[in-house]
């Protein structure tokens, strides 16, 4: 079928930028419709929340997906006031099967990024540490340690993830860090 093909998933898979090649969107939208009929909204909103925020399409894109899988007889259209409730076709169900290792492994990489961005904002993010309350013994600095522990955290948050060897580094750095904290510094303050 003309626009699943070439730029697909057979084409090395999903690119982990914040798009996707059309034909993989409309494959990911089959399935989910294959999950269940579902509003554009609610496609976006799923699609959100698999990815943790990372991937959000607009509008922009989901409608026009949705038109052409309806166009081509993919997808089946009903109206419901203002709104569209689409729902997968027959021939939709079959390209969904004969494609469904790499939509798996799409969604896949999309709730790996989801869980990702989870673990990052349970590190960074003091309101989603219910057990950490080192933010709220600082909340007063405004010293130039307060920027520089901003500035650490903005380091930390450009550099994961990390490799094994690239952590084994980071901690290497901020223990003799701490070190020199406890110590009370080396250079004669």
């Amino acid at each position: 079928m003309r626009g699943f093909r070439g730029g697909m998933m057979g084409g090395g898979g999903f690119r982990m930028g914040r798009k996707f090649a059309s034909g993989d969107l409309q494959l990911v939208i089959l399935a989910l419709l294959m999950e269940q009929p579902r509003h554009g909204y609610e496609l976006i909103k799923l699609l959100e929340e698999r990815s943790g925020g990372f991937y959000v399409p607009s509008p922009g894109v989901i409608y026009p997906a949705l038109t052409y899988l309806e166009e081509t007889g993919l997808a089946d259209v009903e109206s419901e006031g203002t709104k569209k409730l689409y729902s997968i076709t027959e021939s939709g169900r079959r390209l969904v099967e004969e494609n469904r290792s790499m939509i798996d492994m799409t969604l896949a990489k999309l709730e790996k990024i989801g869980a990702k961005m989870a673990h990052v904002r349970r590190i960074f993010d003091p309101e989603s540490r219910s057990s950490d309350r080192d933010e709220d013994v600082f909340s007063e600095d405004k010293s130039e340690v307060a920027a520089a522990r901003m500035l650490l955290r903005s380091a930390l948050r450009l550099r994961y993830p990390w490799s094994k060897d690239e952590a084994k580094r980071i901690a290497g750095i901020l223990e003799r860090a701490a070190g020199e904290i406890l110590v009370g510094g080396r250079s004669g303050d």
